[in-house]
């Protein structure tokens, strides 16, 4: 049910991009250089890259200026700190579960301190998450980096895998395949392993990673299937064609031989 919910949480959104009304008026010149700050941010975020607009996060109606902060029409505007992994949490279902029971979350909610979303990710220049979040600049501020590197070496094995497959799905689809179901099956498999990561539970990470390798490996037998099938039909194709060629000329010099007679 959660890997649905998130699946199917895409941003088909109205208005989106330079369209909205909170672009507009955060980038118009009443406006001082923190908001416009705001929308530059944004628009070199991975959420921007994946069409996740300011009204997907903070509610409200981007097509309507007159209506974009109503309240009547969903706008939360910004969340106070103790609100924010739940604001996240939207949409990123099963990274909130997971991070509510972590050390991180029980010391953020028991306690009003610890990092929450914002603390490794930021507000709006968010980022593809990969293993550099993880690093003794970040995650020093709170505590010693030892803990950290070591999930970040349980995490490598994985990450690079993950990494290696979405580049071959990348490749498949500019080439023009199909790769809906290894894109859901790798979707699922991303997705249940970023929320393992928020558990911040480096002997869980070790024990799981070894499932999550095989399930992307099961990916990338399929994958390296439709690379090959791609190459036969290549090679099939360079047959053909040096055939018709060959039996071109064949009939070229037949029909020469026939006219010299």
């Amino acid at each position: 049910e959660t890997f649905e919910k998130e699946f199917m949480l895409s941003p088909w959104s109205i208005a989106k991009g330079e369209t909205s009304a909170c672009i507009q008026c955060h980038t118009s010149d009443d406006m001082g250089p923190e908001m416009h700050e705001i929308t530059r941010q944004w628009k070199d975020s991975w959420h921007a890259k994946n069409n996740i607009s300011c009204h997907d996060c903070h509610g409200g109606a981007p097509e309507d200026a007159s209506m974009s902060m109503m309240h009547q029409r969903g706008f939360k505007g910004s969340p106070q700190d103790s609100d924010i992994p739940e604001f996240c949490g939207s949409c990123h279902i099963a990274i909130l579960d997971n991070y509510l029971k972590s050390g991180h979350g029980k010391t953020f909610c028991d306690a009003a301190e610890g990092p929450s979303c914002v603390t490794c990710h930021g507000s709006h220049n968010i980022q593809q998450a990969n293993m550099d979040i993880i690093n003794e600049q970040l995650c020093s501020q709170c505590h010693t980096y030892e803990r950290a590197k070591e999930m970040k070496q349980a995490l490598f094995i994985v990450e690079n895998k993950l990494s290696s497959v979405e580049e071959s799905l990348a490749h498949l689809q500019m080439l023009g395949i199909n790769v809906d179901d290894q894109e859901k099956s790798f979707f699922r498999t991303h997705l249940e392993f970023r929320a393992l990561f928020h558990s911040i539970d480096v002997e869980a990470v070790r024990v799981k990673s070894s499932d999550y390798t095989q399930k992307l490996e099961i990916i990338e037998s399929k994958i390296d299937a439709s690379f090959n099938k791609l190459a036969y039909r290549r090679n099939f194709s360079a047959y053909l064609f040096l055939l018709f060629i060959g039996l071109s000329i064949v009939v070229f010099l037949l029909s020469k031989s026939y006219e010299q007679k």
